[in-house]
């Protein structure tokens, strides 16, 4: 009987330690999944929206809405995914996903003891907005960085700016181009000007701590410096080097 009992429990021990063993691939089955999915269903929400909204639960505050209305690439105005290119991965169209130049360029600055920048491109910043927490911890890191490496190998360059200018914060609970647009300027997404769509991007870095619609003296100077880059890029006629 005892012989009975130790073999039975070596079997479950066996069966927990094979399932111990197969939960890391089901987990990349299940991310492969997920992201092939995504390249033709848009997204109803994302990780950082879900995230706010239990934090604003969490603090008592059961009216707060989480403000996000998916629009197409074709229709939101051309001038904001400029903006967000110029602004934050100019390298977007030839990059696959990491910009090593600019993870160069920021460890140096952080080493000089400037301000502190990052080297985060639009395909790194639209896996951790729709699938990750916030954070620095090396676990999300490398999770963020499978994911990217899976968007950009199942993804075009289309559907990732189409994605990260939808769920991307502009400001408290604001969510992508067609709340942002409303919610600031009045306007419906397709018809934000360029100055506009600056003044959007302007406030990327950080979206609670800054304003589109009250824009200080930072949010200005920047959205000057973004309209330049707009320029210098060519105009919309850039995202035609987009595949």
């Amino acid at each position: 009987m005892a012989g009975g009992t130790r073999q039975h429990r070596r079997s479950r021990l066996r069966r927990l330690v094979r399932w111990l063993l197969a939960l890391p691939v089901l987990a990349l089955l299940a991310s492969v999944l997920q992201v092939g999915v995504l390249r033709f269903v848009d997204p109803p929400f994302s990780a950082f929206m879900l995230a706010r909204q239990f934090e604003a639960w969490g603090d008592g505050d059961w009216s707060f809405r989480v403000a996000c209305d998916w629009r197409d690439l074709d229709e939101i105005s051309a001038q904001l995914p400029l903006a967000v290119i110029a602004s934050e991965d100019q390298r977007f169209p030839q990059h696959r996903g990491f910009d090593l130049k600019a993870i160069e360029k920021a460890i140096e600055s952080n080493e000089r003891g400037g301000r502190m920048r990052g080297g985060s491109t639009i395909s790194q910043q639209t896996a951790k907005n729709l699938f990750l927490w916030s954070g620095r911890s090396w676990v999300r890191k490398g999770i963020e960085a499978w994911y990217t490496v899976l968007i950009e190998a199942m993804w075009p360059k289309t559907r990732i700016i189409e994605v990260y200018v939808n769920v991307a914060e502009f400001g408290d609970g604001v969510y992508g181009a067609q709340a942002a647009a409303v919610r600031y300027f009045g306007v419906d997404a397709a018809r934000l000007s360029p100055a506009q769509a600056a003044r959007l991007a302007a406030v990327l870095p950080s979206p609670r701590r800054y304003s589109a619609a009250r824009p200080g003296p930072y949010v200005q100077r920047r959205t000057h410096a973004i309209q330049r880059q707009m320029r210098n890029l060519g105009g919309p006629a850039f995202l035609e080097t987009l595949d």
